[in-house]
């Protein structure tokens, strides 16, 4: 009873450091014979998640949890990846199946396992004490699943959240040419998807970029025009319809008129289903109000 009483302090030492899952190989490596894991098994103390990786006590449930355990199943060589390495950074939901990557072919029940010969020790780091691919390898993975919109909006997060640096997000956008096509890396990142895309559509029709987030006369619009005295108002249904936001919308809108100020409101559904045209309309009142 005192040696097994050692050997589960021990392995329950190791599961810790890997959200309540040991590997067999481990269990071999300390010193446990086949026999002993098989009596480990039979009495509850190691439950079988995926061949040749136990939960301790009991069976993890959370995504993270669930997440090392597949990259243990999947060899000293696995990483959590793609969906995965994603969420894990809190820039996706958790996918339903754990994702990881390995360097040769291997195949695992209830795990999604990608095969690349392109991933470098650079791309590998350690979060939660899972091996993981990087923020930038993670963006880059999962590029083709995204629209536009929630590309920026992965980039930016990251970028704001401090993973993604400036020599990690030249990379990605080095190896994505439609990253590089939409992200402006002098382009501070914005914490509004909308604000986000509105930067887009300006690039894509060649019009002036205004000053954004700025303070006018006690009021925060969204961006403005300062020499043609035009402010811009990104206007969503989600945020603009509450009563409060909707009464100070109109106090800005006054406060613009005193101060000579036109304002020009753009929704989401103009801005993506009409864009030439909108491009067309703030084109000529740009003109028209040119200084």
């Amino acid at each position: 009873m005192a040696a097994l009483l050692a050997w589960t302090a021990k392995i329950h030492r190791l599961a810790q450091r890997q959200n309540g899952h040991v590997a067999r190989a481990q269990l071999l490596a300390i010193g446990l014979s086949t026999g002993e894991i098989q009596y480990l098994i039979d009495r509850g103390f190691l439950i079988p998640v995926h061949a040749g990786v136990y939960a301790t006590g009991y069976r993890r449930q959370r995504p993270l949890e669930r997440a090392h355990a597949a990259v243990l199943a999947c060899g000293v060589d696995g990483v959590l990846s793609h969906g995965s390495a994603a969420a894990l950074y809190d820039l996706r939901a958790w996918p339903r199946v754990p994702e990881v990557t390995v360097l040769t072919h291997r195949r695992r029940p209830g795990i999604r396992v990608h095969r690349s010969q392109t991933l470098t020790r650079s791309d590998v780091t350690r979060l939660y004490g899972i091996p993981v691919t990087t923020a930038a390898r993670a963006i880059l993975d999962v590029v083709p699943r995204l629209t536009d919109a929630e590309l920026i909006q992965i980039v930016s997060d990251a970028r704001r959240a401090g993973q993604l640096g400036p020599t990690a997000l030249h990379r990605l956008l080095a190896a994505s040419v439609r990253a590089a096509r939409l992200i402006d890396p002098a382009q501070a990142p914005s914490e509004s998807i909308f604000m986000a895309m509105f930067l887009l559509f300006l690039k894509r029709y060649r019009l002036p970029i205004p000053l954004t987030e700025y303070w006018f006369h006690g009021f925060r619009v969204d961006a403005i025009y300062p020499a043609h005295r035009l402010i811009i108002e990104l206007d969503s249904w989600e945020f603009h319809s509450n009563p409060l936001q909707f009464e100070r919308d109109r106090m800005r809108d006054a406060v613009a008129i005193k101060y000579r100020h036109d304002t020009l409101r753009i929704t989401w559904k103009r801005m993506t289903e009409h864009p030439r045209q909108l491009a067309a309309q703030l084109r000529a009142l740009l003109a028209g109000r040119a200084p």
